[in-house]
């Protein structure tokens, strides 16, 4: 998804449906602060695709601001937050990242598997 109406549309088809992240998708779509829709978008995203699959800080940003570039180091920031609590998991490159670690370039987001 590469346009703002792809995890925009995304969050809107999860906050719907009901079920997995649709809490999450409510206050991301509602949210009166770029740090609490991107945390919420975060997790709404994260957890409607489950734990085969991933999304990244830019599709949080997109789905909550049509001019989401400048919130990118944010989105990265709260991941790395919702990492040290256990939320979600990063990775790189399929790897999983320490969230305290030095990293940089595109990263992934998921849930935590129970496997790893």
């Amino acid at each position: 998804m590469t346009d703002r109406a792809g995890p925009r549309r995304e969050l809107e088809r999860t906050r719907d449906g009901g079920g997995p992240g649709a809490d999450e998708a409510r206050v991301a779509l509602a949210a009166e602060s770029a740090a609490e829709g991107l945390r919420a978008a975060i997790l709404a995203l994260a957890t409607a695709r489950g734990v085969d699959s991933s999304t990244c800080p830019s599709d949080a940003a997109r789905a909550v601001a049509a001019d989401w570039r400048p919130l990118l180091p944010r989105a990265r920031e709260l991941a790395r937050q919702l990492a040290r609590a256990g939320r979600v998991e990063l990775t790189q490159r399929g790897r999983p990242l320490d969230p305290d670690g030095e990293w940089r370039g595109p990263i992934r987001i998921r849930l935590p598997r129970a496997d790893g």
